[in-house]
């Protein structure tokens, strides 16, 4: 196979020449050249024709949002953002995922001497990227349902939990699928988003804008409610504990498992063991295989197991691990999934209506 072609657009000069010191040490990738500002790069496109671009989103002249823009207007190659770990350098990043990068990659904040140690973060990315399908821009949904949430939050018990592990192109469908669901939702979700310490919370304040449902980063002894998202933060797992009056989530540092942490497989086992046949694991869009382990985990206690559909991901990785072990139970696209959710869901809350009606009731433990 050819080289993957990669053009490295950033305004540091250092940056310039650490990048392409950093992937030319895979002979599966070449950088066919480098651009100082959006200007340069969106020529450089054009006369190079790569395959993956690396872009630096603070940048004078035209930035990196604006070259973005173009690039998923005109060219449609995939981006990878190489962003500051900071906070501002975390919310012009989840922009940049919301209008179409394909992924990003978190600089160290000793830049010169910890570059290395993304490298084969940086180079899994940019493989990933050209095999990958286009990222689909996904316009925000009308925010009028942030009215609907006011009146309808409160501490009601969840009669099901929904768990979902996802990773590349999951801020776009996270986006598009949490906003589908109604304030009323009857069940508690619990996501794993590999995404760095210091993004995930401002990833989950984003989502909450634009949703019925509460959403908001977990922190331990979050009791799980009934319509609200709990997303697991960056570089901590995420499992739950069963109390005498509720569940609560629980975080902790245990080692990384599947070399992630927060790790979907942690998440997917825990919800196994507490919720039993009361449990939905979902795996979404992404690479590598966390998370097949533990939906087999759900499968095997009576509880219902998804994939997203081959078509709809933007990564194949992590639900083509779950069905090529035929761990689930059904695959959906991303466009069916929030309505395969409401059925299951609504349909449990009915049935749990004439009886046991929350989780604290009982767990389905035998």
């Amino acid at each position: 196979m050819s080289p993957v072609r990669v053009l490295v657009v950033d305004d540091s000069a250092l940056m310039r020449k650490l990048i392409p010191q950093i992937l030319q040490t895979d002979p599966s990738i070449e950088v066919v050249g480098t651009a100082m500002d959006g200007h340069f790069g969106l020529r450089k496109i054009e006369e190079l024709k790569p395959q993956v671009v690396t872009l630096d989103l603070e940048m004078p002249g035209m930035g990196g949002l604006d070259m973005l823009k173009e690039i998923m207007r005109n060219q449609r190659v995939p981006v990878i953002v190489v962003s500051s770990h900071s906070t501002e350098g975390a919310s012009v990043t989840l922009r940049a995922l919301s209008l179409g990068a394909f992924d990003f990659v978190a600089k160290p904040q000793d830049v010169a001497a910890r570059m290395p140690e993304i490298t084969s973060e940086l180079i899994g990315k940019i493989k990933a990227a050209a095999q990958s399908r286009a990222v689909r821009c996904i316009p925000e949904p009308d925010l009028h349902r942030r009215g609907i949430k006011s009146a309808a939050e409160g501490k009601r018990q969840p009669t099901r939990v929904v768990a979902i592990g996802i990773s590349t192109g999951g801020p776009q469908a996270l986006q598009y699928l949490l906003p589908q669901l109604p304030a009323d939702f009857p069940a508690a979700l619990l996501i794993v988003q590999h995404m760095p310490e210091g993004f995930t919370e401002m990833f989950a304040r984003r989502l909450d804008e634009i949703c019925a449902i509460g959403v908001k980063e977990a922190q331990s002894g979050d009791v799980l409610l009934a319509g609200r998202a709990l997303i697991a933060p960056g570089n901590r797992h995420l499992k739950i504990k069963r109390l005498p009056l509720d569940h609560v989530a629980v975080l902790t540092d245990e080692p990384k498992v599947n070399g992630h942490r927060p790790s979907a497989d942690v998440l997917f086992e825990s919800v196994a063991q507490e919720f039993r046949e009361r449990s939905i694991a979902i795996l979404m869009t992404g690479m590598g295989d966390d998370g097949a382990r533990g939906l087999g985990a759900v499968k095997q206690a009576g509880g219902l197991t998804i994939a997203q559909s081959e078509d709809s991901c933007v990564v194949y990785g992590m639900p083509k691990a779950a069905v090529e072990r035929g761990l689930a139970i059904r695959v959906v696209p991303l466009d069916a999934l929030a309505n395969t959710l409401l059925a299951q869901c609504m349909q449990k809350d009915s049935a749990a209506g004439s009886g046991e009606t929350g989780l604290a009731a009982g767990t389905g433990k035998s």
